[in-house]
C-alpha cells in the first residue's frame, strides 16, 4: 500500500544567481520541512519528509514532476538499503536518505534551473522486505 504524503513545489529564478525552491505542503498524516527553500544557483537544496504511519512503513519513494510533463519516479529509499535511483536519475544530483522508519530527506545538488518541478513523496509498507516489488510495483509516470 502506497501513501501519498506531500508534494513540494520547487521553482527556480536564476536572476542575479538566486534560485528559490518554493514548497507545497499538504496531507494530514505528513509533515515536510521547509515550506520555501531558497538558495544560490550551484547550492544544495535539501527538504524532508516524515510520517505517523506506523514504523512498518520504512520505505519511501521520491518523484518529480517538471511543468509541463508527467510525474517521474527519483528514487527509493528505505531503512534497510542503499538508495536506488530511476532512469537517468543519479546521486550525483540527488541524493534519498531514510536512517529511521518515520523520516526522510531527499536532496537536490547543484541547483540549475532544469531543477524546476513539483516533488512527491510516498511510503510504502511491505511484507516481503527482501522485495520491494513483491506486493506492489510502483508507477513510473511518464
Amino acid at each position: 500500500m502506497f501513501t501519498f504524503l506531500f508534494t513540494v513545489t520547487v521553482s527556480l529564478l536564476c536572476a542575479a544567481g538566486t534560485v528559490s525552491l518554493c514548497c507545497l505542503v499538504e496531507g494530514s498524516e505528513v509533515t515536510q520541512t521547509p515550506a520555501i527553500l531558497w538558495g544560490l544557483k550551484d547550492s544544495d537544496a535539501q527538504m524532508t519528509c516524515s510520517h505517523t504511519k506506523d514504523s512498518s512503513y520504512f520505505q519511501m519513494y521520491w518523484y518529480r514532476q517538471r511543468p509541463g510533463e508527467g510525474m517521474k519516479q527519483v528514487a527509493f529509499t528505505s531503512t534497510t538499503s542503499s538508495p536506488e535511483y530511476s532512469g537517468d536519475f543519479s546521486a550525483d544530483k540527488f541524493s534519498a536518505i531514510k536512517t529511521v522508519a518515520e523520516s526522510g530527506s531527499f536532496t537536490v545538488k547543484k541547483l540549475e534551473a532544469g531543477d524546476s518541478g513539483m516533488y512527491f513523496c510516498a511510503v510504502s509498507e511491505h511484507s516481503d522486505t527482501d522485495n520491494k516489488y513483491s506486493c506492489t510495483k510502483p508507477p513510473v509516470f511518464q
